[in-house]
């Protein structure tokens, strides 16, 4: 079985690494171009191609991997499978047709739930208690393919984005690989997804992170988990932003104003929202870093009855 691997994330790492270090021939790596990166805008090899710096495996890194020149370059290796996990480019048909039997993806969600580029973010901010992966056969719609493998987990109560990705790509190494063999020995079988079961999962955009404390606190946590590390979930205090980087929900039956800080102990904040309350926990000023609270309280005195908001609110906390 021949491969060609198309990934350019953390995620993608293990999967890659699994097929490597199996019985199949890994022929090639496309990957995304470096990019400026980081607050230097240093420039940045994706983590795909760091972890084959080492090996002696052609690497392709196109700017548009369906350019008619790039994709007779793909069809001159002749491979029997393209396998794309987090790649980040849209592949066309041209490109998924090449391949001698399937071009296949390994996507981070239950589809036809979560379809998109954050399925895993989307699924903790949405409070989801169930999430998994799946292996498609590729067609020209987004992450709409038919199904071959599906793999279910749950999700833990303190899990974040960027702990349950983690979980997720561990073992979407182990279904990929399970999914080539089968394929391999002609024992695959594949089922038509569900349209009307569809959901999406975009994109994420920074201001994805600007909290509504109107919203029930428990919201507000899913989204708080779901946004680490990036965007991050963030609010404004004397007009400065104010990343919240982990939180627990308090039942609360009193009403006060959504956003209202009713409360500061020593190594506590606690925040009013449209139902019950949020216990802040770790957090990072504009331009600092991120600490727990009693950390945060040592260097910033945080007024009682102050409010979060928008850029605009003023009052409530010095340095």
């Amino acid at each position: 079985m021949k491969i060609v691997f198309f990934g350019s994330s953390e995620f993608a790492v293990p999967s890659l690494e699994m097929l490597l270090n199996s019985q199949y021939e890994v022929l090639a790596i496309v990957t995304q171009p470096d990019r400026k990166s980081g607050r230097h805008l240093k420039i940045s090899a994706t983590p795909v191609k760091e972890a084959v710096c080492s090996r002696s495996i052609a690497v392709y890194q196109p700017e548009n991997v369906n350019d008619p020149s790039f994709v007779k370059n793909l069809k001159s290796l002749s491979a029997d499978l393209f396998i794309v996990v987090s790649f980040g480019q849209i592949l066309s048909k041209d490109v998924l047709d090449v391949p001698g039997r399937y071009s296949i993806n390994l996507h981070a969600s239950l589809l036809p739930k979560y379809r998109g580029a954050a399925p895993v973010n989307w699924a903790i901010i949405k409070g989801e208690k169930k999430t998994g992966l799946t292996i498609i056969r590729m067609d020209e719609r987004m992450d709409a393919g038919d199904v071959m493998l599906q793999r279910a987990i749950e999700v833990e109560r303190e899990d974040t984005a960027e702990t349950l990705k983690r979980r997720l790509s561990d073992l979407g190494a182990v279904l990929l690989l399970d999914s080539v063999r089968f394929i391999a020995r002609d024992k695959v079988t594949f089922k038509k997804q569900d349209n009307r079961k569809a959901t999406q999962a975009p994109k994420l955009k920074k201001e994805d992170g600007m909290i509504d404390w109107g919203k029930n606190a428990v919201d507000i946590s899913n989204m708080v988990r779901g946004l680490v590390p990036w965007p991050c979930a963030y609010t404004f205090l004397d007009g400065k932003l104010l990343k919240i980087w982990k939180t627990e929900v308090l039942s609360s039956r009193e009403k006060n104003a959504a956003g209202k800080i009713i409360d500061v102990t020593d190594n506590a904040i606690f925040v009013s929202c449209g139902q019950d309350l949020l216990l802040i926990k770790e957090l990072q000023a504009e331009g600092g870093k991120r600490m727990d609270t009693a950390s945060f309280l040592r260097g910033h005195k945080l007024e009682k009855d102050a409010i979060l908001g928008n850029a605009d609110n003023t009052g409530g906390m010095s340095g």
